[in-house]
């Protein structure tokens, strides 16, 4: 038996083109391959496990939010990003980060953020 003793969770989404959400989360976001599986693919950026399997419809509610170390790392993704960006990044008082937004390709929000506050990230 494999045991995984510093894993937390993953979320799964269905997708109707895994092989396009990969690409754009690989390619794209930086995410890594973590474990493929028959139909489904389960990606890795920092501690944050997404996985996606190939499915008729799609989940697309929520936000998956990328979190960055500082704001110079979320202006990075936005350049990267600034022709599907939603706006350019702002600072969001209410909540002390800096952040912006995209949508994948199959329209699932997606979110860049640093905190302006100290956190243990």
């Amino acid at each position: 038996m494999n045991i995984i003793t510093s894993m937390a969770g993953i979320i799964f989404f269905k997708t109707r083109d895994l092989s396009r959400i990969k690409d754009f989360y690989t390619k794209m976001v930086g995410m890594e391959i973590w474990l493929e599986q028959a139909d489904c693919t389960i990606l890795k950026h920092g501690n944050l496990l997404l996985g996606f399997c190939q499915r008729e419809e799609i989940d697309n509610q929520g936000i998956i939010t990328f979190v960055y170390e500082n704001t110079n790392q979320v202006y990075e993704m936005y350049k990267k990003f600034r022709l599907e960006a939603l706006a350019e990044p702002v600072v969001n008082e209410k909540y002390k980060i800096y952040h912006f937004f995209i949508k994948d390709p199959e329209g699932r929000l997606v979110e860049f953020q640093s905190f302006l506050e100290t956190v243990k990230i």
